[in-house]
């Protein structure tokens, strides 16, 4: 297992250097890339750095090249959290993101005084009345509080941003890339939480042989994510292009509403904007004569649905209506739906099941029984 640890050492430090060369040498690539993101490799090839000289062995067995490893720690969690908001909401790097990183660049400044700077005798003593020891548990606890509270914030920006955008798109977006990154994240500090935890009940060596690899899986999937977006940046467009919208909220009388929600009727029957599978709210509002937020208040308060909902309500109305052609024998369900103008077979099956309470073969099935 220690060769294996090696081997993910060496090649996380030179996939690192091979990241930060084509930062800074490749403009076109560099774009793809969060600029705290790139801050970040920075520091873990330093700490790699630290594990590659000490697994070398060059100059002994210095305690000092691994607490080199650790100038990173606290910088995971803030890191991925100014990255997920950076990719969903488009908040691009400033200076006011740096008070995230006040805890990291503290720990930095304690990692170097407390166990770099103090020499041989000193480190020595410490060992001795179980001072380090109890120094090291009390950073990792530090650690692990920081690193689970950004990552607990960067899991509700996701969730969130997702919940939201049902109110500006009629389709599902695909964010699968962005999920799956904050599942494994989530998953590897909760090993280390667990244990971390095990460490009081008499199985701290457990703990401590398995420390590294959660550092080094958390290095390399930081690393992954760089070299991804620099190979497909379309993993993390996840929003589409939505207007910036600078209304106030409506000012619309509950009788412009009623009359706007006729209007909306006959637009629906007869320009059946719903086809569009990409269909947005500020397209749709656009169409209607109305700006989004009045959109927004007329489905919300006279229909009782939001955008997302009200859109798929249609598409399953003209999914049903296609189904009683002669025409329909040609296509399968999901065949129908995408001319009905959905694009996830996901999303018409659950649609259909939250508006009309069944799947579509039972709904057909019932309506064929009916019949006889």
């Amino acid at each position: 297992m220690k060769t294996l640890l090696n081997q993910l050492v060496y090649f996380g430090f030179f996939q690192s250097l091979l990241l930060l060369v084509i930062y800074f040498f490749s403009s076109k690539k560099r774009r793809h890339i969060n600029g705290f993101m790139a801050f970040l490799i920075a520091t873990l090839s330093v700490g790699l750095l630290g594990k590659v000289i000490y697994n070398t062995g060059y100059w002994g067995p210095n305690f000092r090249f691994i607490a080199l490893s650790e100038l990173s720690t606290l910088l995971f969690g803030p890191t991925l959290f100014l990255f997920t908001r950076a990719t969903l909401q488009k908040i691009p790097p400033n200076k006011q993101n740096l008070v995230h990183y006040i805890p990291g660049f503290a720990y930095f400044v304690f990692i170097i005084i407390y166990f770099i700077v103090p020499n041989d005798d000193s480190i020595s003593q410490r060992i001795k009345t179980g001072e380090l020891i109890r120094v090291i548990y009390t950073c990792h606890a530090f650690g692990l509080i920081v690193n689970i509270t950004y990552w607990i914030l960067a899991w509700n920006v996701f969730t969130s941003f997702m919940h939201n955008l049902k109110n500006e798109v009629s389709y599902e977006i695909r964010a699968r890339f962005i999920n799956n990154l904050l599942l494994v994240i989530g998953i590897s500090l909760g090993i280390w939480l667990v244990l971390y935890t095990t460490s009081f009940l008499g199985f701290d060596t457990l703990e401590r042989n398995a420390r590294p690899y959660i550092w080094i899986v958390l290095t390399l999937i930081v690393l992954f994510i760089t070299y991804y977006s620099m190979l497909y940046p379309e993993v993390l467009r996840v929003t589409p292009d939505l207007k910036k919208q600078k209304y106030a909220q409506s000012k619309l009388s509950i009788q412009d509403m009623n009359i706007l929600k006729d209007k909306l009727d006959q637009l629906m029957l007869e320009k059946k904007p719903h086809l569009n599978s990409k269909l947005l709210k500020t397209e749709l509002a656009e169409m209607l004569g109305v700006n989004s937020p009045e959109l927004a208040r007329l489905l919300n308060e006279n229909i009782g649905m939001n955008f997302f909902e009200y859109v798929n309500y249609h598409r399953i109305q003209e999914f049903i209506n296609l189904a009683k052609t002669d025409s329909a024998k040609q296509f399968t369900f999901y065949g129908l739906a995408q001319e009905a103008g959905f694009n996830s077979k996901t999303t018409f099956n659950k649609s259909f099941k939250n508006l009309i309470g069944t799947s579509p073969s039972e709904y057909f099935e019932s309506k064929s029984d009916n019949s006889i």
